[in-house]
């Protein structure tokens, strides 16, 4: 099948596979799977040109509604996070975007850029994990949590519906231009508002540039920087993505007449139908969610990011 805009040619049912199996996982940490749906479409697919940014934020508008309607059914969305998070990221990606198609156009450049992102990403990831881990790192509303969600299941199987255990929920108890104050399972939260302005619009900026929507970033920033609960910030993560991605691609598509030579706009076709793949990925990812230890998920992602910055960085030097 081939895909004019992207000048590539590929098995339809490729894109949408690949799109399922990355979504599926990374959407259990509040991640799209957009910043490695990226490289796969550089790397294998040998989509260069500035629009494989624009075609990658085109997946996350197609495929992320499914993953945020999951979260919001087991009240694990956490809406006044999640509207910080757009009106911090929306300017960035405007910014990020006019930067990506003005100084790094070169694909060259533009890997190496990219492999420093994911580096910083997955560097930070990890030494907080092996910090946790040295420390004997005690998360309790995670283990309550699993501790539920194992009640629940053995209640399931052993009465009626009507007796199951509840799903915890999130609860906010403060909003203002000071603080955000939420409850999850019994334990308080409490952030700063600027604090999470601030990384948004600098998560904005580099998630425009790299063609991400900023979820890779800002989800690994809230549970390692301002100690969230990876169950909580998932759902506003993605929401967050999908919001700034429409403005992203919009940005793209109204660039594109004053850049003839140069292809800007997604590749409309190639980006549905990762978001087809994606859009069931997400779904059952956040589905899973809650079986699988906060930790385990943590360590996947850290692990995929580290993996992903060293073939850049080491691709511009060889």
């Amino acid at each position: 099948m081939y895909f004019p805009t992207a000048g590539i040619e590929v098995s339809f049912w490729v894109p949408p596979l690949v799109a399922f199996a990355i979504s599926f996982f990374t959407s259990m940490g509040g991640v799209s799977g957009a910043f490695l749906l990226l490289p796969f479409q550089m790397s294998f697919l040998g989509y260069t040109d500035p629009s494989v940014s624009a075609t990658n934020q085109l997946y996350n508008i197609v495929a992320i509604p499914s993953g945020v309607y999951r979260y919001c059914r087991e009240g694990r969305m956490v809406w006044p996070l999640t509207w910080v998070v757009v009106a911090g990221t929306l300017p960035g990606v405007f910014i990020g975007a006019f930067v990506r198609i003005a100084y790094l156009p070169d694909p060259k450049a533009f890997k190496l850029f990219a492999g420093g992102v994911l580096l910083w990403i997955g560097g930070k990831m990890v030494l907080e994990l092996l910090k946790k881990k040295g420390k004997n790192e005690k998360v309790v509303s995670e283990k309550r949590f699993q501790e539920l969600v194992r009640s629940h299941k053995k209640v399931e199987h052993q009465e009626n519906r009507a007796a199951q255990a509840p799903i915890p929920s999130v609860k906010v108890i403060q909003f203002n231009l000071q603080r955000l104050k939420y409850t999850f399972y019994g334990e308080e939260f409490n952030v700063s508002f600027w604090g999470i302005f601030a990384l948004s619009l600098v998560v904005g900026v580099v998630g425009g540039i790299y063609g991400i929507g900023g979820g890779a970033i800002i989800a690994p920033f809230f549970v390692a920087f301002f100690k969230l609960p990876v169950y909580t910030v998932a759902g506003a993560a993605l929401m967050g993505t999908f919001v700034t991605s429409v403005a992203g691609v919009a940005f793209y598509q109204l660039m594109a007449p004053f850049y003839p030579n140069m292809s800007v706009a997604p590749d409309w076709l190639l980006g549905i139908m990762f978001g087809l793949g994606g859009m069931v990925g997400m779904y059952l990812g956040a589905r899973c969610q809650k079986f699988v230890p906060a930790g385990a998920i943590k360590w996947m992602l850290a692990g995929i990011i580290m993996l992903t910055a060293g073939k850049y960085v080491l691709g511009f030097f060889l």
